[in-house]
């Protein structure tokens, strides 16, 4: 990028001959421009560098004048050149265009003749396409034809930009002054600068309303040597064309119309930095309108409506993460339990314990018993019938006397005991977790020590 203090007025833009330059590096331009305090490119200077041609400003642009002004003489005295006013306030004024309008193309007059309705995000779609196509852009009058404005007709010369008075611009010198104490501190001390951090320095000065840092500030804190005042008569020719340069006149654009607002205004002259490419801040920052979706009251509500499916969906996803992570424990009831005295037992079955332990407590004349309600064929829990004085399984009509022995259906052996035992405060302790059995054919576990207790 040209260093600022030798572009001058060009900014970070390159000199002439220069090439055709795209959006991008226009709208960098224009942000880079805001943050230094340099006036921002017109349309005509857009329109200008996208062509690949001399900005109106510049020398051999449209509006610069054709002649330079008369060069004094060599041999004058150095008063006499400096004190001379420069003659070439009024040329660049006559010849100025007024705003950049241009001529409608073909394309663009044979668009509008088919009535085809334009908008702001449309135009700004073609002017995307012709930028990557290498096509010359639309102009404002291609713009408004394409919008249904009215184009604006070009005032006259004269009266299209009233230029600030000559002189003061002329005169005015290149902020180069002394340097003040609180830099020559700075200078004394060794402190080394770089051109960012001079930048840094300018913006805070910007921020608490300080004054700028001069060239010749910002010359010694680089440690580059203050380059001393050539005399006037030595380069006349180059003093003259400077002053022109800096005396030509800036176009005075009108009340923006629709036109220009998709062209420049926008994020072009307000967005700070250099904005990604392919985003809508990059768009809007080269001149491209971005336009989103109405804010309405259907949209509103369609935004609400996918906020709360989202937030449903991540609730319900944490719930299910955080469930993950806590034990599954089956309550079982206890395995070993006491169940009474003996003496609280009459001679039968007593079913009283059914439904919480799955037992039966069978009394007999000479012994207690503890049957476990568990059908020996698929484990269904078998019915106690009093009238019959039997054990009748529910699911496949297994039948069992009242000591648990099959007699009927397809139960293979009789029901299992649970082992029963007199704890040391005289009460029945039951423990389901060690039962007897009597397998078929084989020898029985019913006279087992712990199988029965006797009466």
């Amino acid at each position: 990028m040209a260093d600022e203090s030798k572009t001058g007025i060009l900014g970070h833009l390159p000199p002439l001959p220069r090439p055709a330059l795209n959006n991008s590096v226009i709208g960098m331009e224009q942000a880079y421009r805001q943050r230094k305090g340099l006036t921002p490119l017109t349309d005509a200077d857009i329109e200008a560098l996208k062509a690949g041609q001399p900005m109106p400003w510049e020398v051999g642009g449209a509006g610069a004048s054709a002649a330079p002004p008369s060069t004094p003489p060599a041999a004058a005295p150095t008063a006499t050149a400096s004190a001379a006013p420069p003659p070439a306030a009024a040329p660049p004024s006559a010849t100025a265009p007024a705003a950049t309008a241009g001529s409608i193309s073909e394309e663009v007059a044979k668009w509008v003749a088919e009535g085809r309705k334009w908008s702001k995000s449309t135009i700004a779609a073609e002017q995307a396409r012709r930028g990557r196509k290498g096509l010359p852009a639309l102009n404002n009058a291609e713009m408004s034809a394409l919008l249904g404005e009215p184009v604006e007709a070009s005032a006259p010369p004269a009266a299209a930009a009233t230029p600030a008075p000559a002189a003061p611009a002329a005169s005015t010198p290149a902020p180069s002054g002394p340097i003040s104490a609180e830099v020559a501190k700075w200078v004394a001390e060794g402190k080394k600068w770089s051109k960012s951090t001079i930048a840094a320095e300018q913006a805070r000065r910007g921020r608490k309303s300080l004054p700028a840092l001069t060239a010749s500030e910002v010359a010694a804190l680089l440690g580059e040597p203050l380059a001393a005042e050539a005399p006037v008569a030595a380069a006349p020719v180059a003093a003259a064309a400077a002053r022109q340069v800096a005396a030509a006149p800036r176009p005075t654009a009108g009340p923006p119309s629709a036109a220009m607002s998709v062209s420049q205004s926008g994020e072009s002259t307000t967005y700070v930095g250099t904005p990604a490419v392919g985003t809508s801040r990059a768009a809007a920052s080269a001149g491209v309108a971005s336009v989103g979706p109405e804010d309405n009251y259907i949209n509103q509500g369609r935004r609400r409506f996918a906020w709360a499916a989202f937030a449903a969906f991540m609730t319900a996803w944490f719930i299910a993460f955080f469930r993950f992570f806590l034990p599954r424990t089956l309550f079982e009831p206890a395995t070993s339990f006491k169940i009474g005295y003996p003496a609280d037992f009459g001679l039968g079955v007593d079913t009283k314990f059914q439904q919480k332990y799955r037992i039966w407590v069978d009394r007999t004349p000479d012994r207690i018993f503890v049957i476990y309600a568990r059908c020996t064929h698929l484990g269904c829990t078998p019915d106690w019938k009093p009238a019959e004085n039997k054990f009748k399984c529910p699911c496949h009509g297994s039948g069992y006397d009242s000591e648990g022995v099959n007699f009927e259906g397809p139960a293979p052996r009789p029901m299992d005991r649970a082992r029963v035992e007199i704890a040391p405060d005289g009460q029945i302790l039951v423990d389901v977790s060690k039962l007897y059995q009597w397998p078929k054919g084989q020898p029985s576990q019913f006279n087992d020590n712990g199988a029965f207790l006797a009466t």
